[in-house]
């Protein structure tokens, strides 16, 4: 490929535009790539000067996005179902199956399967990564969490990936003990983020606080599971919001789950949302998982379904991302490491539409799991990661998107560019 590449006739999702200055009812765009970063993109005038020396592909109003966040992961479990027995339902089972089976996991069994894991997510367009670690030890750290740090440095090159601790909530009780754990994680190196499993089996609000404290005691940024019930008493997320804005919080904390928003009485929900608006908080939901999980009961039709109140939050202006969460162990035996699977369920049970122009960017914006003001994916100067899909189309979206093409700083990564692509782009009279 010519390290010069120009992508014409290119359909970009609308949430791009006014960051790239092109007016919302241009459809079609065109992207010039010069040495793997993005030299240039504008509007498909009716009439181009050719640009010299550049690779033309014509996509002929194919769909085009940044390449993929996928901000909630669990690699140490991935991959693990298929040497279980019997698993219970709900999450509680769910919990209890993987105890068990933590016993076998040595180094090398968790290097094969979150390499595994990687690897399907590199091949996806994934660029950023973000991995739980389970951390239930009171002294040491648990054997995937350093080779979750060896694999970040190992993939480097292609991806980031960042681990979070997932401690149970009980372990901060004890400040001292926060202290020490948020002090292993920040020693631990970079893209470590301090985190804990925050449900009302363990609710403990001096618990919580003490986390919070530890991690601002040492710079780290948080990532909580949170209130993963339907349990209407659930505390944890009005809770965190509170804690945030009282101790003027300075890093950026994600939420998982929040599934117990959809279970409260609305007016109760959205209180706890026009707070979390207020403070430095990214939402992620996890549509496949929680609706696996959720009101499940052996012989019964889920009634209540484990969604977090999506539309809600992104009215308030409130970060949201959709992400894959666990790949085939005892809390989802589905998955595929591609966000764009999660972000299908999610469309089909929040009814998102419309999905490419609107919430595609739940896949994509990789800024919003950072503390300090990241730029939006896809402005010029940045590396040109894109995914191009060829079958797909903005109405149906995000069907038909497992044929894609990455490109990985300009040039294809994974998947074949179609053959008429390669005619020159037409350039078009002002008639």
């Amino acid at each position: 490929m010519s390290p010069h590449l120009t992508l014409c006739n290119a359909r970009l999702p609308r949430w791009l535009f006014s960051g790239l200055g092109i007016a919302a009812e241009n459809a079609l765009v065109r992207v010039e790539i010069l040495a793997g970063r993005v030299a240039s993109i504008r509007a498909e005038a009716a009439l181009h000067p050719r640009a010299v020396g550049s690779e033309l592909w014509d996509l002929e109003g194919a769909l085009v996005l940044p390449s993929m966040v996928d901000a909630h992961l669990h690699l140490d479990k991935a991959f693990t179902l298929e040497r279980m027995g019997e698993v219970q339902p709900g999450l509680l089972g769910a919990i209890d199956a993987m105890m068990v089976d933590k016993a076998q996991w040595t180094a090398t069994d968790v290097r094969r399967r979150a390499g595994l894991g990687l690897q399907w997510a590199y091949e996806a367009g994934v660029s950023h990564a973000r991995t739980h670690c389970d951390w239930w030890e009171l002294e040491g750290q648990p054997v995937a969490w350093n080779v979750l740090k060896e694999l970040a440095q190992e993939w480097a090159a292609k991806l980031v990936l960042e681990r979070v601790s997932l401690i149970p909530l009980h372990l901060y009780e004890d400040r001292s003990l926060a202290m020490k754990l948020a002090a292993q994680v920040a020693a631990s190196g970079p893209g470590a983020l301090l985190g804990g499993f925050v449900h009302s089996t363990n609710w403990s609000a001096a618990a919580l606080r003490n986390l919070f404290e530890a991690a601002q005691a040492h710079d780290l940024d948080v990532d909580l599971h949170v209130d993963e019930e339907l349990n209407p008493a659930a505390q944890g997320l009005a809770t965190t919001a509170a804690l945030l804005k009282e101790l003027s919080f300075e890093g950026r904390v994600v939420c998982g789950h929040t599934c117990a928003l959809a279970a409260q009485p609305l007016e109760q929900a959205l209180r706890t949302l026009d707070a979390v608006a207020q403070v430095p908080i990214t939402m992620v939901t996890l549509p496949v998982t929680n609706l696996l999980l959720q009101d499940a009961q052996t012989g019964s039709t889920p009634r209540q379904r484990g969604l977090t109140l999506v539309k809600e939050a992104r009215t308030r202006g409130i970060p949201l991302l959709v992400a894959s969460d666990n790949v085939q162990d005892p809390f989802c035996p589905l998955g595929s490491f591609d966000p764009l699977d999660a972000l299908t369920t999610g469309v089909a049970a929040a009814q998102l539409n419309p999905a490419f122009d609107l919430w595609s960017d739940s896949v994509c914006r990789s800024d919003w799991l950072r503390r300090e003001a990241g730029a939006m994916p896809l402005q010029t100067g940045s590396v040109a990661d894109l995914i191009i899909f060829p079958q797909a189309n903005a109405s149906g979206f995000p069907s038909r998107t497992q044929r894609r093409v990455v490109l990985r700083a300009g040039r294809v990564g994974n998947g074949e560019p179609l053959a008429n692509w390669f005619n020159p782009c037409i350039e078009r009279s002002a008639a």
